[in-house]
């Protein structure tokens, strides 16, 4: 069972279920979270709660490409966790070293190899773009890429109510020439995209057997297909959750990215108008275009 929400003809926001079948159902609840807890005050799981309610109705005409998508979550923090696939380790390392090979051991891999891992704060909810949405290039950078991940949504206290799939656009140039450069090469605006939505957590069997393919077209072309599996991520989710926590406040519907380990070729780098889709098998498709954002002048101290 996957949460969708979408944007009816009267411009309104509405919650439905896609089941495996492809059918989908409008639920009654306004959003994913007041789902999560009418089903803790009735003593239910959301699956029997969503099972209850599509017993007795009928599913929509419309299919999933009918719909005008909108976050499947409204997550009022995305976090994400860095360094946490070998792939990810060696692309930092490339960056870091300017694309020659170090023998020494880099931060990088210290990060990787320790046991505190990198938790790095993403995007607002007002910032993170919905499915077929725009996501930006940052003017400043001129290495710039996706980096598809699997999303843990989570409530208040860690808990993992829902899977789904993340987009942490990057700059690498910005990241490699300094880590504490991380926020700039992270987070400007539309530099991240989740849906297209959210596999409810108790109808995953195994979270660390999660194909996870991405592919990028320019002028419809597929310029570049990399696939994944969760079962290569280092660390667990209740690591990073758990890290995450510590002496942190955190809200229902906060999202977790937990790391990339597909990495384009060192030489590419995202343009204006580049499609990008992120799979996940069970959770679907997240599709974005790229832009370029319109100049800004400075104002004049």
């Amino acid at each position: 069972m996957n949460i969708i929400r979408y944007k009816n003809e009267l411009n309104e926001s509405v919650l439905a279920v896609l089941t495996v079948e492809n059918k989908i159902y409008v639920l009654p609840q306004s959003d994913f979270l007041s789902l999560v807890r009418e089903a803790e005050n009735k003593g239910k799981t959301p699956l029997l709660l969503i099972e209850e309610v599509i017993e007795n109705s009928l599913p929509m005409k419309l299919t999933l490409n009918d719909l005008d998508l909108l976050k499947p979550v409204d997550a009022p923090e995305v976090w994400a966790a860095g360094v946490t696939y070998e792939n990810s380790k060696l692309a930092r390392n490339y960056e870091a070293s300017q694309g020659y090979e170090e023998k020494e051991e880099t931060f990088y891999d210290k990060v990787y190899n320790a046991a505190r891992p990198e938790i790095f704060f993403k995007s607002t909810s007002a910032r993170t773009v919905a499915p077929r949405g725009e996501v930006y290039l940052r003017s400043d950078s001129n290495w710039q890429i996706p980096e598809p991940e699997l999303g843990l949504v989570i409530n208040k206290v860690g808990k993992i109510i829902g899977y789904t799939i993340g987009n942490d656009m990057s700059c690498r140039d910005i990241e490699g020439e300094n880590p504490l450069y991380l926020p700039q090469a992270k987070v400007w605006k539309n530099s991240c995209s989740i849906g297209p939505s959210i596999r409810l957590a108790e109808t995953v069997e195994d979270p660390y057997n999660f194909d996870i393919t991405c592919r990028i077209f320019r002028k419809e072309e597929k310029v570049f297909e990399g696939s994944a599996n969760t079962e290569q991520l280092k660390r667990s989710y209740t690591e990073l959750v758990s890290y995450l926590l510590k002496d942190n406040e955190i809200f229902d519907g906060t999202v977790l990215l937990t790391g990339t380990c597909i990495v384009p070729p060192n030489e590419f780098t995202l343009d204006h108008n580049d499609r990008i889709e992120i799979e996940i098998e069970g959770i679907g498709i997240l599709e974005n275009t790229v832009k370029k954002q319109i100049s800004q002048t400075l104002p004049t101290l």
